[in-house]
């Protein structure tokens, strides 16, 4: 696999990378699917135009052999640490390593070009396999909770009622 910084280019790409990670019958190919517990949108263009684009933001992709995006996460550059979100593989290429590697990369990224001490994510509380593996790497659960944004279904239409966000934390060193 090689890395590089999404650019305007990739939008339509990485939305459909996205959805198709999380949400819906296609999701089910992988294992990071949050279809039993979300429908509708996981992102739409807007959101990751901002996040391609944004000031203090940008998104890594990984490319398979032939180019072709396989997997992207966003990082955003906070106060001392480096938030990271928007993370999606391709549903057939997940549990090679691809993630993984990503993951890996994002966190030098953080550290050498910004200067993070840590990276922080959120994680639906309830997707306990995830955090799991979250964990295999190095990252530690907080206890801080924060409430899914219900009513806004540009993160999703939930289908229960007690869905919320746990922080994450990895210390990277400066």
């Amino acid at each position: 696999m090689t890395f590089r910084v999404a650019d305007a280019a990739d939008v339509p790409v990485l939305v459909e990378l996205v959805q198709s990670a999380y949400r819906g019958d296609s999701s089910r190919a992988g294992w990071t699917t949050e279809a039993d517990l979300l429908e509708g949108q996981r992102a739409d263009p807007v959101m990751v135009t901002a996040a391609v684009t944004g000031p203090g933001s940008v998104v890594l992709v990984a490319l398979d052999g032939a180019g072709a995006v396989a997997a992207c996460c966003q990082l955003e550059r906070r106060d001392g640490y480096a938030y990271f979100g928007m993370f999606a593989v391709d549903p057939g290429r997940q549990g090679g390593g691809l993630g993984a590697g990503l993951l890996a990369r994002a966190e030098r990224y953080a550290r050498d070009e910004w200067g993070a001490g840590e990276v922080r994510m959120t994680v639906i509380v309830q997707r306990a396999e995830l955090i799991a593996w979250y964990e295999r790497r190095g990252y530690k659960r907080t206890g801080e909770l924060s409430p899914f944004p219900y009513g806004d279904e540009r993160f999703g239409v939930p289908l229960r009622p007690d869905l919320a966000f746990e922080a994450l934390v990895k210390p990277i060193g400066p």
